[in-house]
């Protein structure tokens, strides 16, 4: 399973002002740690944990990259996904955490 609500991130290299990366890192984290379905007014806004949920974990890991790239793009046209890490979280219960690694475009 993979833990969508301790994902990290890192920004890779890069030359933009401190505010702009705060504010980039701020609506990452809203949009990664949001279930899709559950923002009033937008309910497009989210991961959509279904389409990796109970799948095995390589596939799962596949997915969730396919998914925060897809919603990166489309929500914050700043960032741009350059790779997804992974921590094990639970080795027993198979639980990882994502370390998305962005650059501002």
């Amino acid at each position: 399973m993979i833990d969508i609500s301790n994902t990290m991130l890192a920004l890779s290299e890069d030359s933009a002002t401190q505010e702009e990366i705060q504010d980039v890192a701020r609506c990452l984290r809203t949009l990664y740690s949001t279930p899709l379905g559950s923002q009033e007014g937008d309910r497009s806004l989210g991961i959509d944990q279904g389409v990796f949920l109970d799948k095995p974990i390589e596939v799962a890991k596949a997915l969730y990259v396919r998914e925060v790239t897809e919603k990166t793009a489309e929500f914050e046209p700043r960032a741009r996904v350059v790779r997804v890490d992974w921590q094990e979280s639970d080795v027993v219960r198979g639980e990882v955490i994502p370390k998305v690694v962005y650059e501002l475009v």
